[in-house]
Protein backbone atom coordinates (compact mmCIF):
# COMPACT_ATOMS: atom_id res chain seq x y z
CA UNK A 1 0.00 0.00 0.00
CA UNK A 2 3.04 2.41 0.08
CA UNK A 3 3.40 2.89 -3.33
CA UNK A 4 0.06 3.69 -3.26
CA UNK A 5 -0.52 6.29 -0.70
CA UNK A 6 -1.98 9.34 -2.81
CA UNK A 7 -1.61 13.07 -0.80
CA UNK A 8 -4.50 15.05 -1.84
CA UNK A 9 -4.06 18.48 -3.06
CA UNK A 10 -5.91 20.96 -0.48
CA UNK A 11 -9.18 22.28 -1.37
CA UNK A 12 -8.91 24.98 -3.99
CA UNK A 13 -11.27 28.05 -3.90
CA UNK A 14 -11.79 29.70 -7.21
CA UNK A 15 -13.96 31.84 -5.81
CA UNK A 16 -12.06 32.90 -2.85
CA UNK A 17 -10.95 35.83 -4.00
CA UNK A 18 -14.53 37.18 -4.77
CA UNK A 19 -15.65 36.06 -1.63
CA UNK A 20 -12.85 38.03 0.09
CA UNK A 21 -14.10 41.81 -1.68
CA UNK A 22 -18.13 40.98 -0.39
CA UNK A 23 -16.61 39.92 2.82
CA UNK A 24 -14.88 43.12 3.32
CA UNK A 25 -17.70 44.77 4.27
CA UNK A 26 -16.26 46.58 7.46
CA UNK A 27 -15.73 50.17 8.41
CA UNK A 28 -12.74 50.20 4.94
CA UNK A 29 -14.96 48.63 2.36
CA UNK A 30 -15.83 50.80 -0.62
CA UNK A 31 -19.20 51.93 -1.28
CA UNK A 32 -20.09 50.82 -5.03
CA UNK A 33 -22.96 52.83 -6.87
CA UNK A 34 -24.18 49.62 -9.03
CA UNK A 35 -26.09 50.55 -12.26
CA UNK A 36 -27.74 47.86 -13.31
CA UNK A 37 -30.25 47.37 -16.84
CA UNK A 38 -33.44 44.58 -16.46
CA UNK A 39 -34.70 43.67 -19.42
CA UNK A 40 -38.87 43.48 -19.39
CA UNK A 41 -40.71 42.14 -22.34
CA UNK A 42 -39.60 43.02 -25.73
CA UNK A 43 -37.66 46.27 -26.34
CA UNK A 44 -38.60 47.73 -22.91
CA UNK A 45 -36.26 48.30 -19.97
CA UNK A 46 -35.48 49.39 -16.48
CA UNK A 47 -32.56 50.73 -15.50
CA UNK A 48 -31.59 50.60 -11.44
CA UNK A 49 -29.15 52.50 -9.22
CA UNK A 50 -28.37 51.28 -6.04
CA UNK A 51 -26.14 51.58 -3.53
CA UNK A 52 -26.15 55.69 -3.09
CA UNK A 53 -25.46 57.03 0.52
CA UNK A 54 -28.10 56.97 2.76
CA UNK A 55 -27.53 60.75 3.49
CA UNK A 56 -28.90 61.58 0.03
CA UNK A 57 -32.67 62.68 -0.81
CA UNK A 58 -33.58 59.70 -3.05
CA UNK A 59 -36.90 61.55 -4.61
CA UNK A 60 -34.43 64.99 -5.25
CA UNK A 61 -32.19 62.79 -7.34
CA UNK A 62 -34.98 60.88 -8.95
CA UNK A 63 -37.03 64.14 -9.93
CA UNK A 64 -33.84 65.82 -11.47
CA UNK A 65 -33.11 62.36 -13.17
CA UNK A 66 -36.51 62.30 -15.20
CA UNK A 67 -35.99 65.81 -16.29
CA UNK A 68 -32.65 65.20 -17.39
CA UNK A 69 -33.31 62.50 -19.53
CA UNK A 70 -36.72 62.46 -20.11
CA UNK A 71 -38.08 59.19 -18.95
CA UNK A 72 -40.27 58.26 -16.32
CA UNK A 73 -38.89 56.20 -12.62
CA UNK A 74 -39.63 55.39 -9.33
CA UNK A 75 -37.98 54.92 -5.61
CA UNK A 76 -38.68 51.21 -5.07
CA UNK A 77 -38.01 49.59 -0.90
CA UNK A 78 -36.38 46.62 -1.50
CA UNK A 79 -35.82 44.11 1.64
CA UNK A 80 -32.09 43.30 1.22
CA UNK A 81 -31.10 46.47 -1.09
CA UNK A 82 -33.06 49.73 0.76
CA UNK A 83 -33.88 52.04 -1.35
CA UNK A 84 -33.46 51.32 -5.48
CA UNK A 85 -34.06 54.05 -7.79
CA UNK A 86 -35.53 52.96 -11.06
CA UNK A 87 -35.78 54.25 -14.72
CA UNK A 88 -37.47 53.65 -17.69
CA UNK A 89 -35.04 52.79 -20.48
CA UNK A 90 -31.22 51.83 -20.71
CA UNK A 91 -29.77 55.21 -18.98
CA UNK A 92 -26.84 53.61 -17.60
CA UNK A 93 -24.36 55.38 -19.22
CA UNK A 94 -26.41 58.71 -18.67
CA UNK A 95 -26.99 58.04 -15.11
CA UNK A 96 -23.36 57.17 -14.48
CA UNK A 97 -22.23 60.82 -16.09
CA UNK A 98 -25.11 62.50 -14.30
CA UNK A 99 -23.65 60.73 -11.04
CA UNK A 100 -20.28 62.09 -11.56
CA UNK A 101 -20.79 65.70 -12.86
CA UNK A 102 -23.91 66.30 -9.82
CA UNK A 103 -21.10 65.18 -7.07
CA UNK A 104 -23.26 62.41 -5.50
CA UNK A 105 -20.59 59.27 -6.81
CA UNK A 106 -16.89 59.26 -7.95
CA UNK A 107 -16.37 57.67 -11.57
CA UNK A 108 -14.71 54.99 -9.55
CA UNK A 109 -17.09 53.88 -6.94
CA UNK A 110 -19.61 53.24 -9.95
CA UNK A 111 -20.25 49.62 -11.40
CA UNK A 112 -22.31 49.33 -14.56
CA UNK A 113 -23.67 45.67 -15.12
CA UNK A 114 -25.83 44.59 -18.25
CA UNK A 115 -25.05 43.14 -21.99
Amino acid sequence: MSDLDVTLPSAFDPFAEANAEDAGAGPGAKDYVHVRIQQRNGRKSLTTVQGLKKEYSYNKILKDLKKEFCCNGTVVQDPELGQVIQLQGDQRKNVATFLVQAGIAKKELIKIHGF
